[in-house]
């Protein structure tokens, strides 16, 4: 098989076989580039009261179970804390995805959503669905994309390629082209043939 014909084959298949894993990747990804600015995705930073952190372990705990949308009964159900220090700020992701934001000074809640960027992000690399399908699925998805670039590029410059063979073929069987191409005076010009014709039969 030609590599021209290997190359349009996999194109194919591989735009058919990846086309589900694919859309989920540019969905998601198109989503992730946004999220500082759509607040659907990611909820904003708010911004606490400046000096220095006040909450204890126990108080940021207490200040997380007393929202319900939490389902925070112990540290278990926590998932991690962000703290931002140049914005006095605590932020609280919890397992359920749900995020608090406490004011590091006064405990105070800024801020109580749902944080959907985490999701989306697992949404996009395959993990949501579990290693399997994020070693067996998405990441051979990923190669054959990548095999799809590389064929690609090849049919874009192929046509480019065989034009030029051929220019240079008709270069090794013509060396002078221009000479050969040249226009011829009596055949372009019939006044000139017959001026000529004159002259010989007047010599």
């Amino acid at each position: 098989m030609s590599l021209n014909r290997w190359s349009r084959k996999l194109h194919r298949w591989g735009a058919i076989l990846t086309a589900g894993p694919l859309l989920l990747v540019i969905a998601t990804g198109i989503l992730l580039q946004i999220k500082k600015e759509v607040t659907w995705v990611q909820p904003p930073t708010m911004k606490g009261t400046p000096g220095a952190a006040n909450l204890d372990w126990n108080q940021i705990l207490a200040a997380t179970q007393a929202v319900p949308e939490t389902q925070v009964t112990s540290w278990s159900d926590i998932d991690r804390l962000d703290v931002r220090p140049d914005r006095s700020l605590i932020k609280v992701q919890c397992r359920n995805r749900w995020e608090l934001q406490l004011d590091w000074n006064t405990g105070q809640v800024l801020h109580s959503t749902y944080r959907r960027s985490d999701l989306i992000e697992m949404l996009h690399d395959g993990s949501f669905f579990g290693d399997f399908s994020k070693y067996y699925i998405f990441l051979p998805s990923g190669l054959i994309l990548l095999g799809l670039w590389i064929t690609g590029a090849y049919l874009w410059y192929l046509p480019f390629h065989v034009r030029g063979k051929k220019k240079r073929a008709r270069k090794a069987r013509d060396p002078n082209p221009r000479d050969l191409d040249a226009p011829d005076l009596d055949a372009r010009d019939p006044d000139a043939t017959a001026l000529n014709a004159r002259g010989t039969t007047g010599t």
